[in-house]
């Protein structure tokens, strides 16, 4: 995303990133960039909760109209929980969850099998 950014302002087509992966963002180095800290895929805040979406998408507008200096980051003030506990599971991968995250990987496969013997253009897992 950030290189898309970049080729796109060398373009002439003004950019803003939301995101959570600020140490990725900020080497590729992104004209405008505001800083969500949490879980990637959630750049928006926590979901269905559309007061929290509309003031980041507001932040980020903001910071759009208002940032001339290359390499411009801003941080929201949201907490994805009070505890932070999130971090400490997400995308965890060790000895104590290897064997159902196994088992639901083969199932995932499974289904993806049965659904393309079926013709399925796009698989029930999407949205």
């Amino acid at each position: 995303m950030g290189l898309t950014a970049r080729h796109l302002e060398a373009n002439g087509l003004p950019t803003v990133i939301i995101g959570s992966a600020i140490d990725i963002i900020e080497h590729c180095g992104v004209p405008r960039f505001l800083y969500t800290d949490f879980p990637l895929g959630n750049p928006c805040g926590v979901p269905y909760d559309h007061e929290m979406q509309l003031s980041i998408i507001n932040q980020a507008i903001a910071l759009f109209r208002s940032a001339y200096e290359a390499n411009t980051t801003e941080r929201t003030t949201y907490i994805w929980s009070e505890d932070n506990s999130w971090r400490d599971g997400y995308s965890k991968v060790d000895k104590s969850n290897r064997e159902e995250l196994a088992q639901r990987g083969e199932a995932r496969r499974r289904l993806q099998d049965e659904e393309k013997v079926a013709g399925l253009e796009r698989s029930a897992m999407i949205p």
